[in-house]
């Protein structure tokens, strides 16, 4: 589904990652552990094709990167849906209609009940009509998760998502990332929560990936 092979990314200051060697099989889940600093938003960024190596090859969905036309890598972006660590909303639009943005930017619309039932899956059907300054943080983050998969994506990649939540948030946040997995959508969370790493791994089979010294490594059974 996404695959690296070799491939390294670096921002002028040396590389930041380097020898990643990866692949993503539909269905898995997977954490992404390391250091602030370490490269994990880099690693999301190349998962989607925001950026590419400066070394190696990856492959998204069976096709090259480094062959693909800007417009391919829109469409297959459209297959990866992201949760951002800083949840940007357009303010003066409710909360629908924010969830609703990635069709309306593709130019479809939203099917009225369908986007009723993403919004009450996370929890929000009381804040359909809300603007974003008005919501908490776990509500902006449950928001960004509907807005990252209503275009039905197939491989879901969440940056720190509960970094700014308290634990009882944080574990609601989990079960809907892992509901997601049952349903065969592969999952990516980068965190620093070891124990939010611990609850999803009593409740599915995930790997947890660890970058340490520009490496990515299957990180040991003590977490």
């Amino acid at each position: 589904m996404i695959e690296f092979e070799n491939v390294a990314h670096g921002y002028g200051g040396g590389p930041l990652l380097s020898e990643v060697t990866l692949s993503l099989a539909p269905g898995s889940f997977h954490f992404l552990t390391g250091p602030s600093g370490a490269g994990k938003s880099t690693f999301l960024k190349l998962c989607y094709g925001e950026l590419a190596p400066v070394a190696g090859r990856i492959a998204l969905f069976g096709q090259e990167l480094d062959a693909m036309s800007r417009d391919d890598i829109a469409r297959l972006r459209q297959r990866v849906g992201v949760v951002h660590q800083d949840c940007q909303f357009l303010d003066h639009l409710p909360i629908a209609d924010n969830v609703a943005l990635p069709l309306t930017v593709s130019g479809r619309d939203a099917d009225p009940t369908e986007l009723r039932e993403l919004i009450a899956w996370v929890g929000l059907t009381g804040r359909l009509k809300s603007l974003p300054p008005a919501l908490s943080g776990g509500e902006r983050q449950r928001a960004a998760l509907a807005r990252a998969v209503i275009m039905s994506p197939d491989v879901l990649l969440a940056d720190e998502p509960t970094g700014n939540l308290d634990w009882e948030m944080s574990l609601r946040l989990l079960a809907l990332l892992v509901e997601l997995n049952r349903m065969g959508k592969t999952i990516v969370v980068a965190t620093h929560d070891l124990n939010l790493i611990r609850a999803a791994k009593a409740q599915v089979s995930a790997r947890v990936l660890r970058i340490k010294d520009r490496r990515l490594l299957l990180a040991g059974a003590e977490l």
